[in-house]
């Protein structure tokens, strides 16, 4: 995060969900209708029909290509507004604290505890949109909940994540932090709470 970049204490409500688009702006919703469903027509906008990304190159899950997979979420709305938005303090302080170490250890346990089972009780609602780095980064690379995971990801939603998709997920939220937060020191460092 640049120095100019001013930090939201207070974010305002998103105003967007996961099926928001923009298409006229670029930025369209790949989650699927029913009626996409009952067609079998999967991968493209919901809305103008767009088909943009090269799902066969995203769903390979392969972190050597991740560049592609970054670029080709900013097609979608929602990812594209995590990618863009500024963090909020309380987030940028809670990564500060913990530190790339702390990160890295953070966001493993944050993708075991909110999507690595199905059937999630609050799922499609387990993954805030603030005050935490690892929300921003779960939503932006489309680890925030089954439905997403299944969408971008090609896991079936009814089953557990493998060990070698829990770290692949991870591994997605660890680079989103490092890439919009890039001054993070290796270990932690004492930062003032905020008071409210």
């Amino acid at each position: 995060m640049s120095d100019d970049q001013e930090l939201d204490a207070n974010p305002k409500p998103l105003g967007i969900k996961c099926t928001s688009s923009d298409c006229e702006n670029g930025l369209h919703c790949f989650r699927q209708t029913q009626k996409m469903r009952r067609a079998n027509i999967r991968g493209a906008c919901r809305d103008c029909g767009a088909d943009l990304v090269n799902w066969d190159r995203v769903r390979r899950q392969d972190l050597r290509d991740v560049g592609y997979t970054f670029q080709a979420q900013n097609y979608e709305l929602i990812r594209h507004h995590f990618w863009h938005v500024d963090i909020d303090q309380r987030a940028a302080n809670y990564a500060r604290r913990k530190g790339r170490d702390g990160i890295r250890e953070a966001a493993e346990k944050r993708i075991r505890a909110s999507v690595a089972r199905p059937r999630h009780p609050l799922e499609g609602r387990q993954t805030p949109f603030s005050d935490n780095p690892l929300y921003y980064g779960q939503h932006a690379v489309a680890a925030c909940c089954r439905a997403c995971i299944e969408e971008w990801h090609s896991i079936p939603k009814d089953r557990n994540l493998t060990e070698d998709e829990i770290q692949y997920l991870s591994e997605l939220v660890i680079l989103y932090v490092f890439d919009r937060i890039p001054d993070l020191a290796e270990k932690g460092i004492r930062v003032p709470p905020i008071r409210s």
